[in-house]
């Protein structure tokens, strides 16, 4: 086959894709769609023809851009091969960790500049609300994870594991948390969305301060970890943990 065909069967490959499933082919891909502001981990069901449709991007700038990609790098670990409980402890080490760390210094200097800059600039204010607003929300959706969802789904690898018997949860089942999650995650994505409309995509103003700057690097840095987050939770760990859960159920039979 000639090079010509082999790049038209990836375009075609690419463009029949969601952006969920192109990420998790090739977790790099992220970083194309965070370039051109392309949501793959809430929104990651929609195709990449629409979603480019949708924010009037040229399709074939980012089919190219992907192409380019994965080309290189490929020798990276792929999270869509990990194990499960290998997947929750990562997802608790790495991503849950930064945003317990982050929090604080974030709301420290959202309301510190709010306080200092609202006069001229009221959207820091608005912000400052908005990001209370996820610090709630991801504080208490974390903790529901690593002490209901998370252990749950530890326990159901750990029972095919020994091949022995499936104690369906008192929550009746692994779909009710995971909705719930999938919810919360909506939230806090659509909160951050607002911050960075408000920030015009984190452009500082000509006389911001230092905290003012590093508010808002440190505030494009948060959304992107989401995003990386919410894509391992919602387009791999949940839908795996949901087929998981019916083969235990099914080997009960």
């Amino acid at each position: 086959m000639s090079e010509l065909k082999l790049k038209d069967a990836k375009v075609e490959d690419l463009i029949e894709k969601t952006l969920a499933e192109i990420v998790t082919n090739n977790i790099r891909s992220a970083i194309v769609f965070e370039e051109y502001g392309l949501d793959f981990c809430c929104k990651g069901n929609r195709g990449l023809k629409d979603a480019c449709a949708d924010k009037n991007i040229d399709l074939q700038k980012i089919v190219d851009e992907l192409i380019i990609l994965s080309h290189n790098g490929n020798g990276e670990e792929n999270p869509n091969d990990w194990q499960l409980d290998f997947l929750v402890d990562y997802i608790i080490n790495n991503h849950h960790q930064y945003v317990r760390r982050m929090i604080p210094v974030i709301t420290l200097h959202a309301d510190k500049v709010a306080s200092v800059h609202g006069k001229n600039h009221s959207e820091t204010i608005q912000i400052a609300d908005l990001f209370l607003a996820v610090r709630e929300e991801l504080e208490m959706h974390m903790m529901k994870e690593e002490r209901i969802l998370f252990p749950q789904i530890k326990q159901m690898v750990l029972t095919q594991k020994e091949n022995s018997q499936f104690f369906p949860p008192s929550f009746g089942t692994i779909q009710n948390p995971i909705r719930m999650m999938e919810y919360e995650h909506t939230n806090a994505g659509d909160a951050l969305s607002q911050i960075r409309e408000l920030s015009n995509n984190y452009t500082h103003p000509e006389d911001a301060c230092n905290t003012f700057k590093a508010l808002f690097s440190e505030l494009k840095e948060f959304e992107e970890d989401l995003h990386k987050h919410i894509h391992l939770e919602n387009n791999i760990l949940f839908p795996k943990s949901i087929i998981l859960e019916t083969e235990l159920l099914n080997n009960q039979i």
